[in-house]
């Protein structure tokens, strides 16, 4: 027969097991019961009792764990839904009836699963949130108990999310984060101003809400809070089963001492610091593998194992530190570089084992990331006289660089000539077989060849592509990094079927090195789908996207700059082959994240715009294409200036659209004007003008000019026209006035001979 203080551990065990994952109660008890079966298997009874939904349903006031209101209401409190749970009690999003109207959260201790202790435990927290005014605190609202007599009090809901989410959700910048991490060490700092200890802090317990559009953080959860007067100090104190309390991976190493009495403010500022980690570098300072041990050895590794630096931890995994970069809006070795320094000495500090090290007050930590912020000295940081300077001219920066640019120039250099004779000694052997390789291209076997002529762009392109394989067979890298170059420079010649060789002869040259998930192999590979889509193999282009994009999501991420550049075409080809509407959505949802992760102004941003202003007129909706168009173009000529490649796209496009909304006039002025500038930039007859003259040459046509039409037409064919438009010519509506024509028929005729069958039956 179980005696009282039996029960009493059962119960304690019960509801401690209770705070742990379904997945961790196993690993608990084992560590918590030792050798005691019996003890063990009254716990796992109460627990299999508690987490069986049909006896939930059938008896639900029969449960030891816990007494449901029925009806659902306390008071002037509806209740709607449980929105958590843990060892003491439950907590409900309820409705507030009387006097006002609003939703609140409800906490409930349990039914039955008492004793004075926890009781005590509940009443305190529910004092603990009383006596605090604060905007970073969760308010109380009333308090009282059941008619069964089970204790409740009723607090503000705050209907966010933890903070690390937030911030990743939201792709906030370190420095954003931090000014959102200080308002939490503030509402730290008050409790304690209070005489009240948190012991839980982790990010479920910091949720953010914004209001008025801004983040404002919330702490939540005082069920674990110990008070610092000391005639209350041993009635508010309650200990796991283990002795320890908190969270482990959030604990301090003090928590994880087994002398849970012996805490005080630091412990939270301990926790805080973790916080703080993980919001820099988006992982714990241990990893739960490293906690996921015996209760013994995970207590020893909080309470004498020193974690990495942030910026050690980020740079420690290439996949993790990409998404983590992404997630804080920069790249990985820019976020290591940020993390380097003061956010290193201030975590660090924070996270101290020895808590006299440690800061004294969650304010004292506020305050010296404060300092970071404002380019002031830290006091995490050893005053070295160089450390000061360096703060000093960061706080000063116009005054000193007028004063340092002499001596800047001097000793830069100094030092480039060092770092370029090292660069030189070690890649001199590559620097050689370049040498050699450019120099064959150049050079000619017949001394009297060319003499008094001029080589084109093209014959050395060609002759490059030939030599490549002879001339860099022992440095495959290399080969295949100068034929991506070679085939771009295809690409803007309008050759697509030669870029198209040249692409995949570079993915087998890294193939057969290893690196076929390289970044720049994919990058090759992207490429190539486009030469594909250009040549009207729309098919094909679409089954290379879609691997390439299963690829670079598992490699790299879905949120990886170029992956979402593949989604974009991806999206773009599947409405070149009539699959306009999974097009359309498929662009906007890549554009929003482009837009939000890479910023609005971003080159992989614009060239979606781009594309799915296209896409929409595609689908009949060209009043929609044209002003996503200008949006895009307004964006062009404040990035790249008005005569880049970018730009020149944008105003043929918008040329496009208003085409198609029978603005003639407006578009005849874009289409001339892009066309203009084309020839200015690159020169008359280039391949990048050719989309251009077809498109003026429908509206020429559209206005019975056909001369001009006709003229525009032949040039575009003859200087690059991509062959999967050139295939249109004779079905394209807008190119209808032209179908009774001779020469027009005498120029299909051209096209079907010069792309030659195969590319008719592709297309």
């Amino acid at each position: 027969m179980e005696t009282t203080s039996q029960w009493a551990r059962i119960k304690q065990l019960f509801g401690a097991a209770l705070e742990h994952s379904p997945n961790e109660r196993a690993s608990f008890l084992r560590d918590a019961c030792g050798n005691d079966a019996l003890l063990r298997e009254e716990v796992e009874s109460l627990l299999k009792e508690h987490d069986a939904p049909s006896a939930l349903l059938q008896n639900p006031l029969e449960l030891p764990s816990l007494e449901i209101p029925s009806p659902r209401s306390i008071g002037p409190y509806q209740l709607l839904s449980k929105i958590g749970e843990g060892g003491m009690g439950q907590v409900w999003l309820a409705e507030q009836t009387s006097p006002i109207h609003r939703q609140v959260a409800l906490k409930l201790i349990r039914w039955g699963m008492y004793d004075d202790a926890l009781l005590r435990r509940f009443q305190a927290e529910r004092q603990s949130l009383a006596v605090m005014d604060h905007p970073s605190i969760a308010k109380v609202f009333d308090a009282g108990a059941t008619p069964q007599g089970q204790p409740y009090f009723v607090m503000e809901y705050v209907p966010g999310v933890p903070i690390t989410d937030y911030c990743d959700e939201k792709t906030l910048k370190i420095r954003e984060r931090l000014e959102l991490f200080i308002k939490v060490c503030e509402g730290v700092q008050h409790a304690h101003q209070k005489a009240i200890i948190h012991r839980d802090l982790k990010p479920a317990n910091i949720l953010v809400t914004e209001v008025d559009g801004k983040p404002v953080p919330r702490i939540i959860d005082f069920g674990l809070a110990k008070t610092l007067d000391s005639a209350s100090d041993v009635q508010s104190l309650y200990t796991r089963a283990g002795g320890f309390v908190g969270t482990p991976g959030y604990m301090s190493p003090e928590q994880a001492g087994l002398t849970a009495q012996d805490v005080d403010t630091r412990t939270d500022v301990y926790s805080l610091g973790v916080i703080l980690y993980v919001l820099l570098t988006g992982r714990l300072p241990f990893e739960p593998s490293q906690l996921n041990k015996s209760l013994p050895e995970m207590l020893r590794i909080l309470r004498e194992q020193d974690p990495p630096r942030p910026s050690t931890k980020v740079s420690s995994d290439q996949k993790t530190s990409l998404d983590n970069a992404v997630a804080r809006g920069t790249e990985p070795k820019q976020l290591v570089s940020q993390l380097r320094g003061d956010l290193d000495w201030i975590t660090m500090k924070a996270v101290e084992k020895d808590r006299v090290r440690r800061y004294s007050t969650a304010s004292d930590l506020a305050q010296d990331l404060r300092r970071h912020l404002q380019h002031e000295p830290v006091t995490a940081r050893p005053a070295s006289v160089s450390y000061r300077l360096g703060k000093y001219v960061r706080r000063h920066r116009i005054a000193v660089a007028v004063g340092a640019s002499i001596a800047t120039l001097l000793i830069s250099f100094g030092v480039f000539q060092s770092i370029q004779l090292r660069r030189i000694t070690r890649e001199r052997d590559r620097a050689d077989r370049i040498a050699d390789f450019m120099t064959g291209i150049f050079k000619t076997s017949d001394p009297n060849e060319r003499l008094g002529g001029s080589v084109t762009a093209r014959e050395l392109l060609d002759k490059a592509e030939k030599n490549i394989d002879s001339g860099l067979a022992k440095d495959p890298e290399l080969k295949a990094s100068l034929m991506y170059v070679i085939g771009r420079a295809y690409m803007y010649q309008g050759l697509y079927s030669r870029a198209q060789s040249v692409f995949e002869r570079g993915v087998e040259a890294s193939a057969s090195i290893g690196q076929n998930e390289s970044r720049e192999t994919l990058r090759t590979m992207h490429d190539l789908a486009w030469s594909l889509l250009q040549q009207g193999r729309i098919p094909d282009a679409e089954n290379l996207e879609r691997n390439l994009v299963a690829t670079q999501e598992r490699v790299f991420g879905e949120n990886d700059p170029d992956t979402m550049a593949s989604i974009s075409e991806l999206a773009f080809t599947l409405c070149q082959e009539g699959k306009c509407a999974e097009g359309v959505k498929l662009g906007s949802d890549v554009l929003e994240r482009e837009k939000r992760i890479l910023g609005p102004e971003a080159h992989a941003t614009l060239i979606t715009m781009d594309n799915q202003a296209i896409m929409l007129a595609e689908t009949g909706r060209p009043a929609e294409a044209e002003k996503l168009q200008r949006e895009a173009l307004a964006l062009q000529l404040k990035v790249d200036g008005a005569e880049s490649l970018s730009t020149i796209h944008g105003m043929l496009n918008l040329g496009a659209f208003q085409r198609d909304e029978h603005h003639d006039a407006d578009a005849e002025q874009s289409l001339r004007h892009a066309l203009e500038v084309e020839d200015r930039v690159m020169g008359p007859n280039q391949p990048e003008a050719a989309s251009t003259k077809y498109d003026l040459a429908t509206v020429l046509a559209r206005n019975g000019r056909r001369d001009e039409a006709l003229s525009l037409l032949k040039s575009a064919v003859d200087h690059g026209l991509a062959p999967r438009i050139a295939m249109e010519m004779a079905r394209d509506p807008l190119l209808e006035p032209l179908h009774n024509d001779a020469r027009f028929a005498v120029l299909v005729e051209h096209v079907k001979q010069r792309l030659g069958p195969a590319v008719s039956e592709s297309h």
